[in-house]
């Protein structure tokens, strides 16, 4: 079976997600589609808007035939670490044929032509970083400017592409690390990418056409008449929400886990943050610092960050902090990988997918969760949920024991 994967986080699965799912058929003839998505959590370092099954749902119904979620370790990384982890659990899963993904350059070329020189990382490409770290420049930023020095100098392709825009564009920068992801795994799918349509992936106006998940979060933050969003959502998709609507159901937001945040490190001091992961340069003191002052997470943010620490960094570590990953063995968990998939929702293809990655993988399948499965990816994504049901009312602190995967007969 020629079967394709997506990584996503579908929030909420949008006219641009539809587009994507359908054209990764159309470019990669697949016979069966995967979906990759991150859980309760998103890598902005938010809660997701409704949940993984809802949104498990979204993607049944709009072309997806089998939902694997993204340990919250990973969804909540960097742009490195979240398609680190990502690609390799698609290739460990020893089924997959292609990865599709959204870019704003729409070449594929560019792409790991960047991705091989951060692997092989030339003499002169180390050097030039240095300097440009060393004027206190954030490394993304740094690593963007040296690897434009390097291209100029060393391929004859640089006018073929303008790689500042490349590499100044979110889209690109994560499907750069996917195919460095690629590389580094000697993987045998194949990466594929499409152009992204429409608003930018931050863009937080409603748009004639393919708006971003951005703007539409946004609308239903701010309440406002659902007509306007009805066009940017596959039918199913607006049913959903408007289902949830009528329900008075509380989307999640950011901001409803502020006041937690506060209150655990009022009572709980500076250095709980000191086990996280990303925590250096003192950044733990500014939180401290400002958590008295700020009367939002947004104003939290904004007062912390740096040049060095990105408000997405900060957001994300936040979040982490909110969840209590701190508790939790990083590191290592980084370094032993994921031995599982853990299974939100499937059709009868999807069924079948499983069937050969039975075969064919020494993952384990994981459909309904129960006190026996010890892994501990799978323990903080327990947590990311009981997290989760402290700020979404509709949800059991134990929901990830007492839901099965959701099954669309198709």
């Amino acid at each position: 079976m020629n079967v394709s994967a997506i990584i996503c986080e579908y929030n909420p699965l949008h006219q641009g997600h539809k587009y994507q799912i359908e054209k990764t058929k159309e470019i990669t003839k697949c016979d069966g589609l995967v979906a990759l998505m991150s859980g309760n959590f998103v890598q902005r370092g938010e809660p997701a808007i409704i949940d993984k099954w809802l949104r498990t749902k979204m993607a049944l119904n709009n072309g997806v035939d089998l939902v694997i979620e993204l340990p919250s370790l990973y969804a909540l990384s960097s742009a490195e670490f979240f398609a680190h982890g990502a690609v390799s659990i698609l290739h460990n899963m020893s089924v997959i044929n292609s990865l599709c993904f959204g870019s704003e350059c729409g070449d594929i070329f560019p792409l790991m032509k960047i991705a091989n020189i951060l692997i092989k990382e030339p003499e002169s490409y180390r050097k030039s970083l240095k300097e440009y770290l060393n004027f206190g420049l954030p490394f993304p930023r740094a690593r963007s400017m040296a690897l434009i020095n390097f291209v100029k100098k060393s391929t004859h392709h640089y006018n073929s592409f303008n790689y500042e825009d490349i590499l100044s564009s979110s889209n690109n920068i994560l499907g750069i690390e996917y195919c460095k992801s690629l590389i580094k795994n000697n993987s045998s799918i194949i990466p594929y990418t499409i152009t992204r349509l429409g608003s930018s992936y931050n863009e937080e106006k409603i748009a004639n056409s393919y708006s971003s998940a951005t703007a539409i979060r946004r609308h239903l933050k701010e309440k406002k008449n659902l007509d306007l969003v009805k066009n940017q959502l596959p039918q199913s998709s607006f049913d959903i929400i408007m289902e949830l609507v009528e329900k008075n159901y509380e989307f999640c937001f950011s901001s409803k886990m502020y006041k937690f945040i506060k209150y655990k490190c009022l009572t709980e001091g500076p250095t709980g943050f000191l086990n996280l992961k990303d925590v250096n340069e003192g950044i733990h003191h500014r939180i401290f610092k400002f958590i008295n002052t700020s009367e939002s997470l947004e104003e939290l943010i904004q007062n912390i960050k740096t040049k060095r620490y990105t408000y997405s960094r900060i957001s994300r570590l936040l979040t982490q902090y909110f969840i209590g990953f701190e508790r939790y063995k990083i590191d290592h968990m980084l370094k032993e990988g994921c031995s599982y998939v853990r299974v939100l929702g499937l059709n009868n293809k999807g069924a079948e997918i499983l069937k050969l990655m039975k075969k064919s993988s020494q993952l384990n399948i994981i459909t309904n969760l129960n006190k026996k499965h010890k892994a501990p990816l799978l323990e903080l994504d327990i947590q990311s949920t009981a997290a989760y049901s402290v700020i979404n009312d509709k949800i059991n602190y134990n929901q990830d024991f007492l839901t099965s995967p959701i099954y669309l007969n198709s």
